[in-house]
């Protein structure tokens, strides 16, 4: 079974998409975890993304293509693969089927995660981290016992420069002009179902379980 899982940041993609695909046995492929292992590995497309990264410019959508390919026909993709937040435009979703095309392959479910801004900005602004372990934290859903430190090492909580709400604001608004209209392309596809992600956690997996079993 192949999938492809889409929202906006702080949906829940990542959580979900890894819980998601061990369930049904397939490999769980998020592009900054593609993008990590291929400039540890060193191979010809890592070394690529690198010079890209390293001079601060986007990664292309041929070389991302190229990343994701790798992996789909690779041994342990044979019973399929979940795309976590990929594709992030209508062109690289027409470049996605052509690559699919070429090998035979296509998408099973196409499942947008939805949420309101307001419930985005609560999750993503919420976030705390220990400046000494790096345990996470949460000011509504799972705060520490004492206000500031960290349950496991006592050492002292800080929120991320890039979860203040100006920022998070931003990366919503790029989201919505290059990501939203993904939702026109696949919209009609009866591949396509969406999920409110605003609920629960456990609601909103046996959201998607419902989806992948109909």
């Amino acid at each position: 079974m192949n999938i492809v899982l889409f929202g906006p940041p702080g949906v829940g993609k990542g959580t979900q998409g890894v819980r998601l695909s061990a369930s049904l046995g397939i490999v769980h492929l998020a592009m900054g975890d593609l993008l990590r292992a291929a400039v540890a590995e060193k191979t010809t497309l890592g070394l690529e993304a690198k010079a890209f990264m390293d001079a601060g410019k986007l990664v292309t959508d041929s070389l991302v293509i190229g990343l994701i390919e790798e992996r789909i026909i690779a041994d342990d993709a044979k019973a399929g693969f979940l795309l976590d937040g990929f594709p992030r435009n209508v062109a690289q979703a027409i470049a996605l089927n052509e690559m699919l095309d070429k090998h035979g392959l296509k998408i099973d479910h196409v499942i947008f995660m939805d949420a309101s801004k307001d419930a985005l900005l609560e999750r993503l602004t919420g976030r705390l981290t220990c400046s000494a372990c790096g345990f996470g934290f949460h000011r509504h859903y799972s705060p520490p016992k004492i206000e500031g430190q960290c349950d496991k090492c006592d050492g002292s909580l800080y929120q991320r420069t890039d979860d203040t709400e100006e920022v998070i604001s931003q990366r919503l608004e790029v989201y919505a002009e290059q990501t939203s209209p993904l939702l026109d392309f696949y919209g009609d596809d009866k591949e396509f179902s969406k999920v409110d992600a605003e609920a629960g956690m456990d609601e909103v997996y046996a959201s998607l379980e419902r989806v992948v079993k109909e």
